[in-house]
């Protein structure tokens, strides 16, 4: 591993983060083992949709152990837990009652996590968070996450457990490589939606419980990320992205909400990490 790439990825991400507002860190990986993260990496910050990674994560682990599967019924009259992780039930942001069919309109919906992961509970006859952390934080150890509420937004915890996640995304142990290609490809790729933050896109690509960047734009990730790219961010100020094609994996906490600073910071900063760690 050089140290003057390893230093260089350092400078890259200190020097970005130190313009972000509130107190704020950054973490970025390649499959060639060079990781290297700056700014509050043990400090405990709110997740918030970011979350719904967590939630993706423990499901496809659920799936792999045939407690559920994506195809099987969950949410609404037609709807299965892959409708459900996809945003694709009909079921609206908040409340229980349908607006569209199964299938037919991209409707970001916390209901649908929240229904998701009451699914799985049922299945498993315990409750969501003991799953959650038998499948996933304790083997990751990721000991400093805690999930306080909902879980398609109430996760919080420190950089490095948010790194420990973001590793797993991108060179998976827990999950096969078969279900790993299907849950963060795009999953009715065809249909229009709103993406929180950056407005309707049509399509607006989602896998199974990541947002899929396909050729969004705006977008909160960089020009430099392929289209392939999956992950999400929170309106706490958190992201996090794989690009399975360049190899790399970036994530970043802050203190500061989501707002327009985000909108020109995380894309910058995306770019400057692909220019150094994407395979040639």
């Amino acid at each position: 591993m050089s140290q003057d790439r390893r230093a260089s990825l350092h400078d890259v991400l200190r020097s970005n983060i130190s313009r972000w507002p509130g107190k704020n860190a950054a973490w970025a990986t390649d499959e060639g083992d060079l990781a290297v993260s700056a700014g509050a990496v043990t400090e405990v910050f709110e997740w918030a949709s970011v979350t719904k990674l967590l939630l993706a994560l423990t499901c496809w682990v659920a799936v792999e152990e045939g407690t559920v599967s994506f195809e099987g019924p969950a949410g609404p009259q037609g709807s299965t837990l892959g409708h459900l992780l996809a945003h694709a039930s009909g079921l609206p942001f908040e409340g229980n009652s349908p607006i569209a069919p199964p299938g037919k309109r991209r409707i970001y919906s916390n209901t649908g996590i929240e229904t998701a992961a009451d699914h799985l509970s049922a299945r498993a006859g315990m409750p969501f968070a003991d799953y959650l952390r038998a499948g996933v934080l304790e083997p990751l150890g990721m000991t400093g996450t805690v999930l306080s509420g909902s879980p398609a937004h109430s996760a919080r915890g420190p950089l490095e457990d948010l790194a420990r996640l973001a590793a797993q995304l991108l060179r998976p142990s827990l999950i096969s490589a078969r279900t790993w290609q299907l849950a963060t490809s795009a999953a009715w790729p065809e249909l229009a939606g709103v993406l929180p933050g950056f407005g309707r896109q049509d399509p607006c690509e989602w896998g199974l419980g990541p947002e899929v960047r396909g050729h969004k734009s705006p977008h909160w990730t960089g020009a430099r990320n392929s289209p392939f790219t999956f992950g999400h961010f929170g309106q706490s100020g958190a992201f996090l992205w794989v690009d399975p094609v360049a190899g790399v994996a970036l994530a970043g906490l802050c203190s500061e909400p989501f707002g327009d600073w985000a909108k020109k910071a995380w894309p910058a900063l995306s770019d400057e990490v692909l220019s150094l760690l994407a395979r040639p």
